[in-house]
Protein backbone atom coordinates (compact mmCIF):
# COMPACT_ATOMS: atom_id res chain seq x y z
CA UNK A 1 0.00 0.00 0.00
CA UNK A 2 2.48 2.67 1.19
CA UNK A 3 4.30 1.93 -2.94
CA UNK A 4 1.17 2.74 -4.19
CA UNK A 5 0.71 5.72 -2.43
CA UNK A 6 4.42 6.07 -3.20
CA UNK A 7 3.74 5.86 -7.14
CA UNK A 8 0.84 8.30 -6.57
CA UNK A 9 3.24 11.43 -5.38
CA UNK A 10 5.32 10.87 -7.93
CA UNK A 11 2.93 10.81 -10.95
CA UNK A 12 1.21 14.02 -9.27
CA UNK A 13 4.92 15.62 -8.83
CA UNK A 14 5.45 14.92 -12.66
CA UNK A 15 2.41 16.67 -13.48
CA UNK A 16 2.83 19.45 -11.48
CA UNK A 17 5.90 20.17 -13.08
CA UNK A 18 5.28 19.62 -16.33
CA UNK A 19 1.91 22.31 -15.69
CA UNK A 20 4.55 24.66 -14.49
CA UNK A 21 7.41 24.40 -17.07
CA UNK A 22 4.02 24.84 -19.83
CA UNK A 23 3.57 28.03 -18.02
CA UNK A 24 7.21 29.25 -18.27
CA UNK A 25 7.30 28.29 -21.92
CA UNK A 26 4.21 30.11 -22.66
CA UNK A 27 5.51 33.07 -20.91
CA UNK A 28 9.07 33.38 -22.39
CA UNK A 29 7.33 32.48 -25.95
CA UNK A 30 4.77 35.79 -24.84
CA UNK A 31 7.85 37.67 -24.51
CA UNK A 32 9.85 36.81 -27.48
CA UNK A 33 6.80 37.75 -29.86
CA UNK A 34 7.53 41.10 -28.41
CA UNK A 35 10.56 41.44 -28.40
CA UNK A 36 10.58 40.46 -32.26
CA UNK A 37 7.74 42.56 -33.19
CA UNK A 38 9.91 45.60 -31.54
CA UNK A 39 12.58 44.97 -33.13
CA UNK A 40 11.01 44.41 -36.36
CA UNK A 41 9.30 47.76 -36.14
CA UNK A 42 12.91 48.82 -35.61
CA UNK A 43 14.23 47.87 -38.73
CA UNK A 44 11.42 49.50 -40.71
CA UNK A 45 11.87 52.48 -38.72
CA UNK A 46 15.67 52.49 -39.93
CA UNK A 47 14.85 51.07 -43.68
CA UNK A 48 12.82 54.21 -44.03
CA UNK A 49 15.30 56.46 -42.65
CA UNK A 50 17.99 55.10 -44.90
CA UNK A 51 15.40 55.30 -48.00
CA UNK A 52 14.23 59.16 -47.41
CA UNK A 53 18.10 60.00 -47.06
CA UNK A 54 18.97 58.04 -50.12
CA UNK A 55 15.93 59.75 -51.70
CA UNK A 56 17.14 63.01 -50.94
CA UNK A 57 21.08 62.56 -51.97
CA UNK A 58 19.36 61.04 -55.27
CA UNK A 59 17.56 64.39 -55.39
CA UNK A 60 20.71 66.82 -55.10
CA UNK A 61 23.15 64.35 -57.33
CA UNK A 62 20.11 64.71 -60.25
CA UNK A 63 19.61 68.35 -59.61
CA UNK A 64 23.62 68.73 -59.50
CA UNK A 65 23.69 66.84 -62.49
CA UNK A 66 21.32 68.74 -64.42
CA UNK A 67 22.95 71.99 -63.57
CA UNK A 68 26.19 70.67 -64.88
CA UNK A 69 24.66 69.53 -68.08
CA UNK A 70 22.77 72.87 -68.22
CA UNK A 71 25.80 74.63 -68.22
CA UNK A 72 27.89 72.27 -70.56
CA UNK A 73 24.65 73.13 -73.12
CA UNK A 74 24.77 76.68 -72.44
CA UNK A 75 28.67 77.07 -72.80
CA UNK A 76 28.04 75.09 -76.36
CA UNK A 77 25.70 76.88 -77.62
CA UNK A 78 27.57 79.95 -77.02
CA UNK A 79 30.79 78.44 -78.46
CA UNK A 80 28.58 77.62 -81.68
CA UNK A 81 27.42 81.24 -81.87
CA UNK A 82 30.85 82.66 -81.73
CA UNK A 83 31.51 80.33 -84.48
CA UNK A 84 28.95 81.20 -86.51
CA UNK A 85 29.27 85.01 -85.83
CA UNK A 86 32.94 84.38 -86.74
CA UNK A 87 31.96 82.73 -90.08
CA UNK A 88 29.72 85.22 -90.38
CA UNK A 89 32.41 88.14 -90.13
CA UNK A 90 34.62 85.65 -92.79
CA UNK A 91 31.56 85.32 -95.79
CA UNK A 92 30.97 89.03 -95.18
CA UNK A 93 34.95 89.60 -95.69
CA UNK A 94 35.26 86.98 -98.40
CA UNK A 95 31.99 88.78 -100.11
CA UNK A 96 33.69 92.32 -99.67
CA UNK A 97 36.89 91.31 -101.75
CA UNK A 98 34.53 88.99 -104.31
CA UNK A 99 32.88 92.48 -105.15
CA UNK A 100 36.33 94.26 -104.91
CA UNK A 101 38.00 91.66 -107.19
CA UNK A 102 34.76 92.07 -109.81
CA UNK A 103 35.20 95.79 -110.00
CA UNK A 104 38.85 95.13 -110.78
CA UNK A 105 37.84 92.82 -113.55
CA UNK A 106 35.26 95.18 -114.89
CA UNK A 107 38.13 98.31 -114.75
CA UNK A 108 40.47 95.12 -116.57
CA UNK A 109 38.24 94.63 -119.13
CA UNK A 110 37.31 98.67 -120.00
CA UNK A 111 40.78 98.61 -120.23
CA UNK A 112 41.62 95.74 -122.71
CA UNK A 113 38.66 96.94 -124.70
CA UNK A 114 40.11 99.88 -125.15
CA UNK A 115 43.64 98.76 -125.78
CA UNK A 116 42.10 96.16 -128.15
CA UNK A 117 40.27 99.10 -130.06
CA UNK A 118 44.32 101.00 -130.18
CA UNK A 119 45.30 97.60 -131.43
CA UNK A 120 42.82 97.39 -134.27
CA UNK A 121 43.81 101.30 -135.08
CA UNK A 122 47.22 100.25 -135.35
CA UNK A 123 46.79 97.11 -137.25
CA UNK A 124 44.39 99.25 -139.85
CA UNK A 125 47.28 101.66 -140.04
CA UNK A 126 50.67 98.65 -140.68
CA UNK A 127 48.46 96.60 -142.90
CA UNK A 128 47.87 100.10 -144.98
CA UNK A 129 51.61 100.79 -144.70
CA UNK A 130 52.60 96.83 -145.58
CA UNK A 131 49.96 97.63 -149.08
CA UNK A 132 52.41 100.55 -149.44
CA UNK A 133 55.52 99.06 -148.70
CA UNK A 134 54.25 95.87 -151.27
CA UNK A 135 53.33 97.93 -154.21
CA UNK A 136 57.07 99.87 -153.50
CA UNK A 137 59.06 96.50 -154.11
CA UNK A 138 56.59 95.38 -156.90
CA UNK A 139 57.50 98.26 -158.58
CA UNK A 140 61.19 98.11 -157.19
CA UNK A 141 61.38 94.26 -158.87
CA UNK A 142 60.01 95.11 -161.82
CA UNK A 143 62.66 97.69 -162.51
CA UNK A 144 65.23 95.61 -161.15
CA UNK A 145 63.56 92.78 -163.74
CA UNK A 146 64.14 95.58 -166.68
CA UNK A 147 67.07 97.20 -165.58
CA UNK A 148 68.92 93.44 -165.16
CA UNK A 149 67.04 91.39 -167.59
CA UNK A 150 67.00 88.05 -165.08
CA UNK A 151 63.85 86.70 -163.24
CA UNK A 152 62.66 86.87 -159.94
CA UNK A 153 63.78 83.45 -159.03
CA UNK A 154 67.33 84.00 -161.12
CA UNK A 155 68.26 86.83 -158.91
CA UNK A 156 66.66 84.99 -155.92
CA UNK A 157 69.03 81.85 -156.34
CA UNK A 158 72.23 83.94 -157.48
CA UNK A 159 71.57 86.42 -153.58
CA UNK A 160 71.81 83.32 -152.00
CA UNK A 161 74.27 81.55 -153.42
CA UNK A 162 76.84 84.56 -153.25
CA UNK A 163 75.34 85.29 -149.60
CA UNK A 164 76.15 81.17 -148.67
CA UNK A 165 79.48 81.96 -150.10
CA UNK A 166 80.06 84.85 -147.83
CA UNK A 167 78.63 83.32 -144.67
CA UNK A 168 80.30 80.04 -145.14
CA UNK A 169 83.53 82.18 -145.84
CA UNK A 170 82.79 84.45 -142.31
CA UNK A 171 82.18 81.09 -140.72
CA UNK A 172 85.10 79.85 -141.33
CA UNK A 173 87.58 82.42 -140.41
CA UNK A 174 85.80 83.15 -137.37
CA UNK A 175 85.98 79.34 -136.45
CA UNK A 176 89.42 79.09 -137.29
CA UNK A 177 89.91 81.89 -134.96
CA UNK A 178 88.36 80.77 -132.38
CA UNK A 179 90.06 77.37 -132.61
CA UNK A 180 93.37 78.65 -132.82
CA UNK A 181 92.83 81.17 -129.78
CA UNK A 182 91.66 78.23 -127.56
CA UNK A 183 93.74 76.06 -128.56
CA UNK A 184 96.60 78.13 -127.89
CA UNK A 185 95.21 78.99 -124.35
CA UNK A 186 94.60 75.15 -123.85
CA UNK A 187 97.92 73.99 -125.13
CA UNK A 188 99.74 76.88 -123.19
CA UNK A 189 97.96 75.70 -119.92
CA UNK A 190 98.45 71.85 -120.43
CA UNK A 191 102.15 72.21 -121.14
CA UNK A 192 102.37 74.34 -117.92
CA UNK A 193 100.68 71.87 -116.21
CA UNK A 194 102.13 68.53 -117.42
CA UNK A 195 105.57 70.03 -117.75
CA UNK A 196 105.61 70.74 -113.89
CA UNK A 197 104.44 67.36 -113.13
CA UNK A 198 106.94 65.90 -115.32
CA UNK A 199 109.83 67.71 -113.86
CA UNK A 200 109.11 66.16 -110.35
CA UNK A 201 109.07 62.68 -111.95
CA UNK A 202 112.47 61.67 -111.26
CA UNK A 203 112.61 58.67 -113.91
CA UNK A 204 115.10 55.88 -113.73
CA UNK A 205 113.68 53.69 -117.02
CA UNK A 206 114.98 50.48 -118.02
CA UNK A 207 113.80 48.51 -120.37
CA UNK A 208 113.01 44.64 -119.34
CA UNK A 209 113.74 41.65 -121.22
CA UNK A 210 112.52 37.79 -120.46
CA UNK A 211 116.05 36.65 -120.73
CA UNK A 212 118.39 36.94 -116.98
CA UNK A 213 121.99 36.12 -117.38
CA UNK A 214 123.90 34.01 -114.44
CA UNK A 215 127.37 34.92 -114.50
CA UNK A 216 129.62 31.16 -113.39
CA UNK A 217 132.93 31.64 -111.89
CA UNK A 218 133.87 28.82 -114.33
CA UNK A 219 132.60 26.98 -117.28
CA UNK A 220 132.63 23.62 -115.20
CA UNK A 221 129.89 25.10 -113.47
CA UNK A 222 127.34 24.51 -116.26
CA UNK A 223 128.11 20.55 -115.75
CA UNK A 224 127.48 20.43 -112.15
CA UNK A 225 123.74 22.73 -113.05
CA UNK A 226 123.01 19.99 -115.25
CA UNK A 227 123.56 17.44 -112.67
CA UNK A 228 123.76 13.93 -113.38
CA UNK A 229 121.20 12.61 -116.40
CA UNK A 230 120.01 16.66 -115.92
CA UNK A 231 118.36 16.00 -112.63
CA UNK A 232 119.52 19.23 -111.10
CA UNK A 233 118.60 20.92 -113.97
CA UNK A 234 115.21 19.20 -113.87
CA UNK A 235 114.49 19.79 -110.55
CA UNK A 236 115.58 24.08 -110.32
CA UNK A 237 112.98 23.79 -114.14
CA UNK A 238 110.35 22.87 -111.83
CA UNK A 239 110.94 24.17 -108.43
CA UNK A 240 110.81 28.00 -110.68
CA UNK A 241 109.35 27.42 -113.35
CA UNK A 242 111.76 29.00 -115.94
CA UNK A 243 114.19 27.56 -118.88
CA UNK A 244 117.34 27.46 -118.52
CA UNK A 245 119.75 28.08 -121.18
CA UNK A 246 122.87 26.30 -121.58
CA UNK A 247 124.99 27.50 -124.42
CA UNK A 248 128.48 28.09 -125.91
CA UNK A 249 128.65 31.61 -124.11
CA UNK A 250 131.52 31.75 -121.64
CA UNK A 251 130.69 31.67 -118.03
CA UNK A 252 127.34 32.59 -117.97
CA UNK A 253 124.00 30.81 -118.18
CA UNK A 254 120.51 32.54 -119.08
CA UNK A 255 117.14 32.46 -117.45
CA UNK A 256 114.29 32.34 -119.93
CA UNK A 257 110.68 33.15 -118.56
CA UNK A 258 107.47 35.97 -119.36
CA UNK A 259 107.07 36.12 -116.06
CA UNK A 260 108.97 38.84 -114.01
CA UNK A 261 108.63 37.80 -111.14
CA UNK A 262 109.32 34.65 -111.44
CA UNK A 263 112.84 34.85 -113.88
CA UNK A 264 113.78 37.24 -110.53
CA UNK A 265 113.58 33.90 -108.21
CA UNK A 266 115.29 31.60 -110.54
CA UNK A 267 118.18 34.03 -110.67
CA UNK A 268 119.04 34.78 -107.03
CA UNK A 269 118.29 31.36 -106.39
CA UNK A 270 120.85 30.58 -108.90
CA UNK A 271 123.23 33.02 -107.78
CA UNK A 272 123.43 31.22 -104.42
CA UNK A 273 123.85 27.92 -105.53
CA UNK A 274 126.50 28.72 -107.38
CA UNK A 275 127.79 30.58 -104.99
CA UNK A 276 127.57 28.18 -102.80
CA UNK A 277 128.52 24.90 -105.09
CA UNK A 278 126.26 22.52 -103.23
CA UNK A 279 123.93 21.50 -106.52
CA UNK A 280 121.37 19.02 -105.84
CA UNK A 281 117.50 18.40 -106.12
CA UNK A 282 116.79 18.92 -102.01
CA UNK A 283 119.19 22.07 -101.93
CA UNK A 284 117.98 23.43 -105.11
CA UNK A 285 114.47 23.51 -103.52
CA UNK A 286 115.22 24.71 -100.15
CA UNK A 287 117.17 27.61 -101.49
CA UNK A 288 114.17 28.26 -103.86
CA UNK A 289 111.57 28.26 -101.29
CA UNK A 290 114.43 30.51 -99.55
CA UNK A 291 114.53 32.67 -101.78
CA UNK A 292 110.77 32.98 -102.21
CA UNK A 293 109.64 34.03 -98.56
CA UNK A 294 112.07 36.71 -99.08
CA UNK A 295 111.05 38.08 -102.36
CA UNK A 296 107.84 38.28 -100.58
CA UNK A 297 109.35 40.30 -97.85
CA UNK A 298 111.53 41.86 -100.50
CA UNK A 299 108.07 43.00 -102.38
CA UNK A 300 106.28 44.17 -99.24
CA UNK A 301 108.81 46.53 -98.39
CA UNK A 302 109.20 48.08 -101.71
CA UNK A 303 105.79 48.42 -102.01
CA UNK A 304 106.04 50.32 -98.15
CA UNK A 305 108.90 52.45 -99.76
CA UNK A 306 106.95 53.50 -102.60
CA UNK A 307 103.76 54.36 -100.72
CA UNK A 308 105.73 56.56 -97.92
CA UNK A 309 107.71 58.46 -101.25
CA UNK A 310 104.49 59.27 -103.08
CA UNK A 311 102.43 59.98 -99.16
CA UNK A 312 99.89 57.74 -99.83
CA UNK A 313 98.69 56.17 -95.97
CA UNK A 314 96.23 53.46 -94.77
CA UNK A 315 96.63 51.09 -97.59
CA UNK A 316 95.48 47.86 -96.94
CA UNK A 317 98.40 45.23 -96.43
CA UNK A 318 97.66 43.20 -99.10
CA UNK A 319 97.47 46.37 -101.67
CA UNK A 320 100.97 47.39 -100.57
CA UNK A 321 102.18 43.96 -101.16
CA UNK A 322 100.26 44.06 -104.83
CA UNK A 323 102.30 47.27 -105.12
CA UNK A 324 105.61 45.86 -104.40
CA UNK A 325 104.75 42.94 -106.97
CA UNK A 326 104.57 45.46 -109.76
CA UNK A 327 108.11 45.73 -109.50
CA UNK A 328 108.29 42.57 -111.59
CA UNK A 329 105.30 43.36 -114.31
CA UNK A 330 105.70 44.76 -117.51
CA UNK A 331 103.65 45.98 -120.03
CA UNK A 332 104.71 47.21 -123.42
CA UNK A 333 108.25 46.90 -122.02
CA UNK A 334 107.44 49.83 -119.74
CA UNK A 335 107.92 48.83 -116.04
CA UNK A 336 104.37 48.76 -114.27
CA UNK A 337 105.87 50.08 -111.22
CA UNK A 338 107.39 52.60 -112.22
CA UNK A 339 105.01 54.10 -114.43
CA UNK A 340 102.53 53.72 -111.47
CA UNK A 341 104.84 56.08 -109.79
CA UNK A 342 104.66 58.47 -113.21
CA UNK A 343 101.07 58.42 -113.31
CA UNK A 344 100.76 58.97 -109.45
CA UNK A 345 103.46 62.13 -109.50
CA UNK A 346 101.47 63.69 -112.66
CA UNK A 347 98.23 63.06 -110.88
CA UNK A 348 99.79 65.20 -107.94
CA UNK A 349 101.02 68.06 -109.85
CA UNK A 350 97.72 68.25 -112.24
CA UNK A 351 95.43 67.80 -108.89
CA UNK A 352 97.57 70.60 -107.40
CA UNK A 353 97.12 72.76 -110.85
CA UNK A 354 93.35 72.21 -111.04
CA UNK A 355 92.50 72.88 -106.75
CA UNK A 356 91.88 69.33 -106.27
CA UNK A 357 92.45 66.91 -103.52
CA UNK A 358 96.01 65.92 -103.76
CA UNK A 359 96.23 62.82 -102.07
CA UNK A 360 93.09 61.46 -103.31
CA UNK A 361 94.79 62.33 -107.06
CA UNK A 362 98.04 60.69 -105.74
CA UNK A 363 96.08 57.43 -104.27
CA UNK A 364 94.36 56.89 -107.51
CA UNK A 365 97.44 57.42 -109.71
CA UNK A 366 99.17 54.92 -107.70
CA UNK A 367 96.54 52.21 -107.92
CA UNK A 368 94.85 53.05 -111.37
CA UNK A 369 97.24 49.77 -112.93
CA UNK A 370 97.02 47.26 -109.36
CA UNK A 371 95.00 44.68 -111.46
CA UNK A 372 98.23 44.05 -113.45
CA UNK A 373 99.96 42.56 -110.46
CA UNK A 374 97.70 39.50 -110.61
CA UNK A 375 96.08 39.85 -114.23
CA UNK A 376 98.07 37.08 -115.48
CA UNK A 377 96.59 34.69 -112.84
CA UNK A 378 92.81 35.65 -113.26
CA UNK A 379 90.51 36.16 -116.10
CA UNK A 380 89.54 39.23 -116.83
CA UNK A 381 90.67 42.81 -118.01
CA UNK A 382 93.00 44.48 -115.55
CA UNK A 383 90.74 47.67 -115.36
CA UNK A 384 88.10 45.45 -113.75
CA UNK A 385 90.24 42.86 -111.32
CA UNK A 386 91.76 46.13 -110.28
CA UNK A 387 88.50 47.92 -109.53
CA UNK A 388 87.70 44.50 -107.49
CA UNK A 389 90.44 44.46 -105.31
CA UNK A 390 90.33 48.38 -104.25
CA UNK A 391 86.56 47.57 -103.77
CA UNK A 392 87.89 44.36 -101.46
CA UNK A 393 90.46 46.42 -99.74
CA UNK A 394 88.16 49.03 -98.44
CA UNK A 395 88.96 52.27 -101.02
CA UNK A 396 86.04 54.53 -101.57
CA UNK A 397 84.49 54.60 -104.77
CA UNK A 398 85.77 57.49 -106.33
CA UNK A 399 88.96 55.44 -106.57
CA UNK A 400 87.11 52.32 -107.59
CA UNK A 401 85.68 53.67 -110.75
CA UNK A 402 88.93 55.99 -111.52
CA UNK A 403 90.72 52.36 -111.97
CA UNK A 404 87.95 50.71 -113.64
CA UNK A 405 87.10 53.99 -116.13
CA UNK A 406 90.40 54.87 -116.78
CA UNK A 407 90.26 53.09 -119.96
CA UNK A 408 86.76 54.28 -120.35
CA UNK A 409 85.54 50.30 -120.15
CA UNK A 410 83.08 51.74 -117.99
CA UNK A 411 81.07 55.09 -117.50
CA UNK A 412 83.57 57.79 -115.70
CA UNK A 413 81.80 59.00 -112.79
CA UNK A 414 84.21 61.79 -111.18
CA UNK A 415 87.20 64.04 -112.71
CA UNK A 416 89.75 61.60 -111.31
CA UNK A 417 88.80 59.16 -113.61
CA UNK A 418 89.49 61.61 -116.57
CA UNK A 419 92.73 63.16 -115.49
CA UNK A 420 94.08 59.33 -114.35
CA UNK A 421 93.33 58.20 -118.11
CA UNK A 422 95.09 61.46 -119.33
CA UNK A 423 97.97 60.94 -116.87
CA UNK A 424 98.43 57.30 -117.98
CA UNK A 425 98.58 58.31 -121.78
CA UNK A 426 101.15 61.15 -120.97
CA UNK A 427 103.63 58.52 -119.30
CA UNK A 428 103.29 55.26 -122.01
CA UNK A 429 102.86 57.85 -124.65
CA UNK A 430 106.82 59.62 -123.61
CA UNK A 431 109.14 59.12 -125.81
CA UNK A 432 111.15 55.02 -124.95
CA UNK A 433 108.59 54.54 -122.68
CA UNK A 434 106.89 51.61 -124.46
CA UNK A 435 108.23 49.00 -127.01
CA UNK A 436 106.33 48.26 -130.45
CA UNK A 437 106.50 45.32 -132.62
CA UNK A 438 108.11 46.67 -136.24
CA UNK A 439 104.54 45.27 -137.76
CA UNK A 440 102.07 46.58 -135.74
CA UNK A 441 104.49 50.06 -135.85
CA UNK A 442 104.40 50.62 -139.51
CA UNK A 443 100.40 49.05 -139.64
CA UNK A 444 99.51 51.98 -137.88
CA UNK A 445 101.36 54.33 -140.08
CA UNK A 446 99.84 52.91 -143.16
CA UNK A 447 96.35 53.31 -141.57
CA UNK A 448 96.94 56.80 -140.79
CA UNK A 449 98.10 57.56 -144.19
CA UNK A 450 94.87 55.90 -145.54
CA UNK A 451 92.58 57.74 -143.63
CA UNK A 452 94.31 61.30 -144.88
CA UNK A 453 93.75 60.14 -148.46
CA UNK A 454 90.31 59.01 -148.07
CA UNK A 455 89.37 62.86 -148.14
CA UNK A 456 88.45 64.31 -151.71
CA UNK A 457 91.41 67.34 -152.25
CA UNK A 458 94.09 65.73 -150.91
CA UNK A 459 97.10 64.89 -153.03
CA UNK A 460 99.31 62.77 -150.95
CA UNK A 461 100.29 62.55 -147.19
CA UNK A 462 103.18 61.61 -145.36
CA UNK A 463 103.10 60.19 -141.45
CA UNK A 464 106.27 61.42 -139.57
CA UNK A 465 107.80 61.23 -136.26
CA UNK A 466 107.11 57.64 -135.23
CA UNK A 467 103.30 58.58 -136.11
CA UNK A 468 102.97 61.39 -133.81
CA UNK A 469 102.50 63.67 -137.04
CA UNK A 470 100.70 63.11 -140.29
CA UNK A 471 101.49 65.91 -143.14
CA UNK A 472 98.80 66.21 -145.81
CA UNK A 473 99.17 67.79 -149.22
CA UNK A 474 95.80 69.04 -151.03
CA UNK A 475 95.46 70.65 -154.30
CA UNK A 476 95.40 73.99 -154.24
CA UNK A 477 92.49 74.74 -156.91
CA UNK A 478 90.41 72.22 -154.62
CA UNK A 479 90.86 72.98 -151.55
CA UNK A 480 90.84 77.16 -150.29
CA UNK A 481 92.66 78.23 -146.94
CA UNK A 482 89.80 78.45 -145.09
CA UNK A 483 88.72 74.27 -146.46
CA UNK A 484 92.05 73.39 -145.56
CA UNK A 485 91.35 74.19 -141.89
CA UNK A 486 88.10 71.95 -142.11
CA UNK A 487 89.78 69.64 -143.27
CA UNK A 488 92.49 68.66 -141.11
CA UNK A 489 89.41 69.10 -138.25
CA UNK A 490 87.70 66.03 -139.99
CA UNK A 491 90.53 64.29 -140.39
CA UNK A 492 91.14 64.73 -137.21
CA UNK A 493 88.02 63.20 -136.15
CA UNK A 494 88.11 60.08 -138.46
CA UNK A 495 91.70 59.39 -136.47
CA UNK A 496 89.80 59.56 -133.40
CA UNK A 497 87.00 57.28 -134.14
CA UNK A 498 89.04 54.55 -136.13
CA UNK A 499 92.56 54.41 -134.22
CA UNK A 500 93.85 53.62 -131.23
CA UNK A 501 97.08 55.36 -130.06
CA UNK A 502 99.37 56.51 -127.37
CA UNK A 503 99.34 60.41 -126.72
CA UNK A 504 98.37 62.61 -129.76
CA UNK A 505 98.99 62.92 -133.40
CA UNK A 506 99.24 66.39 -134.91
CA UNK A 507 97.42 66.87 -137.81
CA UNK A 508 98.91 69.26 -140.38
CA UNK A 509 96.95 70.14 -143.83
CA UNK A 510 99.73 72.06 -146.59
CA UNK A 511 98.70 73.85 -149.30
CA UNK A 512 101.24 75.96 -151.77
CA UNK A 513 100.36 77.10 -155.53
CA UNK A 514 103.67 76.61 -157.25
CA UNK A 515 104.31 79.14 -160.75
CA UNK A 516 106.84 76.57 -162.78
CA UNK A 517 107.51 77.93 -165.83
CA UNK A 518 110.91 76.87 -168.42
CA UNK A 519 113.03 78.99 -170.19
CA UNK A 520 114.16 77.62 -173.78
Amino acid sequence: MKIVFQLIGYVALLVVAGVIGYIVRTTIAKKNVKTAEYQAKDIIKKAEDEANARKKKSDVEAKELLFKLRADFDKENKERRQELAELERRLLQREENIERKFELLDQKEKDIVQKFEEINKKEEYLKKKEQEFNDLIMEEKFRLQQISGMSPEEAKEQLLKRMETEIRNEANVLLRKIDEETRAKAEEQAREIISQSVQKCAIEHTTETTVSVVPLSNDEMKGRIIGREGRNIRSYEMATGVDVIIDDTPEAVSLSCFDPYRREIARVAMARLVEDGRIHPARIEEVVEKVKKEMEKKIKEEGEHVALDLGVHNLHPEIIRLIGKLKYRTSYGQNVLQHSKEVAYLMGGISNELGLNFQLARRVGLLHDIGKAIDQDREGTHTQIGADLAKKYGENETIVNSIAAHHEDVEQKSVYAVLVQAADAVSGARPGARRETLEIYIKRLQNLENIANSFQGVDKSYAIQAGREIRIMVYPDKVNDNNSYVLAREIKGKIEDELEYPGQIKVMVIRETRAVEYAK
